[in-house]
């Protein structure tokens, strides 16, 4: 059986790595691997982590690339992909666009998709946009879906998909960042090497891990953010490091807002160990990423969410992740209650994570074997 893995993302290459191992070990199975690279850089740097030989790149990326050009580029390029690879069965990932024009290609050429991480829904078709457009249309296309959790597999029932084709796995990404913690403590030469390229922090103060990238935040939600960090990092007793996402918008707001306060490091993407790394060492973590959302329990880090939906209503309801959204006020409140309430901080940091023990890959695997 021939098997195609299609992404083109960091997250998606991160939460497809152990599944391309996986089956890599499965007698009967060839695994075949097709990035779009809609992002680039930050794509290329997982590949490199987890060893992953392409059979193609399409390589659309450009700059200024809009949704649509992106659509466009990987269903063009797919089209031929699939008559050359000859997959037996295509695998996508997540929620991105080129998870969908993926599905959608494959559905042209006849090929059945397989959809890992399937079922996530906010209910709310422009949070996050154009995510949750695009896990549901590719919910409608697949044949075999991968739900990571009871929750998922339920809103995939709702929608009326048979539920012999729906298996819960657990979450890839517990998978990868296990793999990660297990390479960052195997080899105390390359940790420190990464310690050497992180900002310096005081041993004193507590380290708040930032990220932001959400579309639906660009018209003001950015600079709500930002300016609740700064009211954060006036503490006295606390450093933010925020590695700043490549897209114009955020860079914009971050280098405006909060380039000149000594307490808060802007520095750039970080590859996945290093960010791994930084994670490990914080005491909170504020993000509007999905996956560090799903990471962060594992590691004991209570996460404060700048979204008003959540399509992972799990780590809300288990308590390792609250919803703050982009509202200033709730932000530094939420934030100080942790920094200075130690009940309500070990309470979010034992909590227990609800995605998954670190064999949901090999779940995905062998479904795929059996068919």
């Amino acid at each position: 059986m021939r098997i195609l893995s299609v992404f083109g993302t960091r997250p998606e290459a991160i939460k497809m790595a152990p599944v391309i191992r996986r089956l890599a070990a499965l007698p009967g199975i060839t695994p075949l691997v097709c990035v779009s690279a809609q992002h680039r850089q930050m794509l290329d740097q997982v590949l490199l982590l987890f060893a992953i030989t392409l059979d193609l790149d399409l390589d659309v990326m450009r700059e200024g690339q809009g949704l649509t050009y992106v659509t466009t580029a990987v269903l063009g390029g797919l089209g031929e992909a699939y008559e050359k690879l000859r997959p037996d069965r295509v695998l996508v990932q997540g929620d991105t666009t080129t998870t969908f024009a993926a599905a959608l290609a494959a559905f042209y050429a006849r090929i059945p998709v397989g959809h890992v991480e399937a079922g996530l829904r906010t209910g709310n078709i422009d949070s996050p946009w154009p995510e949750e457009m695009n896990r549901r249309l590719t919910t409608h296309i697949a044949d075999l879906h991968f739900a990571p959790t009871e929750q998922a597999k339920r809103n995939l029932l709702h929608e009326g998909i048979n539920p012999a084709r729906i298996v819960v796995t657990g979450n890839t990404v517990i998978d990868a960042l296990l793999d990660a913690l297990a390479i960052l403590d195997a080899d105390s030469t390359r940790l420190a090497a990464i310690e050497r390229e992180l900002p310096r922090i005081d041993p004193a103060k507590r380290l708040i891990l930032v990220t932001g990238h959400r579309r639906e935040n660009f018209d003001g939600g950015l600079e709500r953010v930002a300016r609740g960090l700064l009211r954060i990092a006036a503490r006295g007793d606390v450093e933010i490091v925020y590695p700043v996402h490549l897209n114009p918008n955020v860079q914009r707001v971050a280098e405006t807002v909060l380039a000149a306060h000594p307490a808060i490091r802007l520095i750039p993407p970080l590859a996945y160990l290093p960010f791994v790394h930084l994670m490990r060492k914080s005491a909170l973590i504020v993000t509007d990423s999905g996956g560090v959302q799903e990471e962060a329990p594992s590691l004991g880090k209570p996460v404060l969410v700048t979204r008003d939906t959540t399509e992972r209503p799990e780590a809300v309801e288990a308590g390792t992740v609250e919803l703050v959204g982009t509202d200033t006020e709730r932000l530094v409140t939420c934030a100080n209650r942790l920094l200075d309430d130690r009940a309500a901080y070990e309470k979010m940091s034992f909590a227990h994570n609800p995605y998954g023990d670190g064999h949901a890959a090999a779940r995905i695997a062998e479904a795929l074997r059996n068919g």
